[in-house]
């Protein structure tokens, strides 16, 4: 007879139906911990402690550009932060990147009508020849304009494009807007410019300060590939469309003393609370330790690291520990191409299972108004559940969009970790962004408390979840997130 093999066969069949069902097992979270989680969330709204993170970051480092004289200082900085808040492992994990310095920088319409102009060199672009670079400006209403343009109507000229970004509660324009910072740079070489101008990727109309920002200049074995680029405040941007429009060739003078200075190790600083049932999974939120260096860094991403410190402050504070580790990262050098969270991602990338579910701050620190996630199917029921929690504070799901984790998160999230996108109302945040204007004053500490309970549920919740969030390598190829 043959009934061992038909019973080892029947014995497999079982076993992989077991598996199946134990796979597609719900997630869900507990009623205690809903409770617990509702009682952050009241305690979060009263709680100052991001408030004075943020405070104690931008009063006592202020800027903190990649690289530069106050990096180490915010580094250290954090470290004593995460000890003094009370988390129980404390490290940094290195991140090396190539170092672009700001000296100075100058421009000015030459003729027909000379004046000087309020400008910022963008990052990573080079300086301009000793004695600076004079040259006819042309213009172009769009980056797709350029790309279309004859090189001979280019070449050797300084390209301008006046793309005006309008306010809106979810940021979409900047898009288009950092999109021709980033990119339009690149054609503008390739066509044979000598120059680029841009109007700055912001929504303030009013205010002669110009908003920096990256260019895609990344081939850094041949730094020479690049032209000078910088972005003219809104009102400087007027005023040269207004010259433009006489008709007359318009020339500017660029005096930029910016460029590549070799390379530099910075560092992620990480602190842990460790999980009491599964101190190997973790839940993690974080934002960006540096800044761009005209402002002190407050909303672009002072906040988001003082967020995601003050919601674990808030869980530490509980009478138990949560059941898996909360992890709070404080990236470095997101501004200049993700360095911090890119370099993450790769030393983590193959324990991506372990990851519960994550996502940064980093839009400043008005409040979150839309939630969506990134998540396996079992688990829709638990961010139902969290969302429920959040609705009273303002928070609505959009169960149709993808959550993409935030800024350096992001790179994670590519990975194959779950994640949430918590959208904060951008609509004055690209007033301040990347400005001289970024400084302390522009937070509420309210709106910013709100941030705060809301990061303080989702964490706890996710920490204490009965199942898991669908994390694995790949699992959410081509899902669409956009942060």
């Amino acid at each position: 007879m043959q009934r061992p093999t038909l019973t080892l066969l029947a014995a497999a069949l079982m076993l992989a139906t077991g598996l199946a069902c134990a796979t597609d097992t719900p997630t869900t979270i507990p009623a205690a911990a809903v409770h617990t989680a509702e009682q952050l969330r009241d305690k979060a709204m009263h709680d100052d402690t991001a408030y004075q993170v943020v405070a104690s970051l931008t009063t006592e480092i202020g800027p903190r550009i990649a690289g530069g004289v106050n990096d180490p200082r915010a580094r250290a900085w954090a470290i004593a932060k995460f000890k003094a808040l009370g988390f129980d492992k404390v490290y940094t994990e290195p991140v090396t990147y190539p170092l672009w310095v700001r000296r100075s920088e100058h421009g000015a319409i030459v003729a027909p009508f000379p004046q000087s102009l309020s400008l910022t060199a963008l990052g990573y672009s080079p300086g301009t020849p000793k004695g600076g670079l004079t040259a006819q400006v042309v213009q172009f209403p769009s980056l797709e304009a350029l790309k279309a343009a004859d090189p001979s109507s280019v070449k050797g000229k300084i390209v301008y494009i006046g793309y005006r970004m309008h306010r809106t509660k979810d940021g979409h324009d900047y898009g288009i807007g950092a999109g021709i910072r980033e990119e339009g740079p690149l054609v503008a070489y390739a066509k044979g410019a000598a120059g680029f101008l841009l109007r700055s990727a912001g929504t303030d109309p009013n205010s002669r300060t110009p908003h920096a920002g990256v260019t895609d200049f990344t081939d850094f074995k041949h730094p020479d590939k690049a032209v000078p680029a910088a972005a003219l405040s809104n009102p400087d941007a007027d005023q040269l469309e207004r010259v433009l429009a006489y008709g007359k060739p318009v020339t500017v003078k660029l005096d930029l003393d910016c460029g590549l200075a070799g390379t530099y190790t910075g560092y992620n600083v990480i602190g842990d609370i460790t999980g009491r049932k599964y101190p190997d999974q973790v839940v993690v939120i974080g934002g960006h330790l540096d800044s761009w260096d005209p402002g002190t860094g407050a909303i672009d991403d002072g906040a988001g690291v003082a967020i995601a410190l003050g919601a674990a402050k808030l869980i530490h504070d509980l009478p138990q520990r949560p059941d898996r580790t909360v992890r709070v990262i404080a990236f470095a050098n997101e501004e200049m191409g993700l360095w911090g969270g890119r370099a993450y991602a790769d030393r983590h990338a193959a324990e991506v299972g372990k990851f519960q579910l994550g996502t940064e701050s980093d839009l400043g620190a008005a409040p979150v108004w839309r939630m969506s996630a990134s998540v396996k199917p079992q688990a829709r029921g638990a961010i139902e559940q969290i969302a429920k929690v959040l609705e009273p504070i303002g928070v609505a799901y959009d169960p149709k969009r993808p959550g993409g984790g935030g800024s350096d998160l992001s790179q994670m999230h590519l990975k194959g970790m779950a994640a949430l996108s918590l959208a904060q109302d951008a609509t004055y945040y690209f007033d301040w962004h990347h400005t001289a204007n970024d400084t302390l004053d522009k937070i509420d500490p309210q709106q910013l408390a709100q941030n705060v309970a809301v990061y303080a549920v989702f964490t706890y919740m996710a920490a204490q979840a009965d199942g898991n969030f669908g994390s694995a390598p790949n699992a959410f190829a081509g899902d669409g997130a956009d942060d």
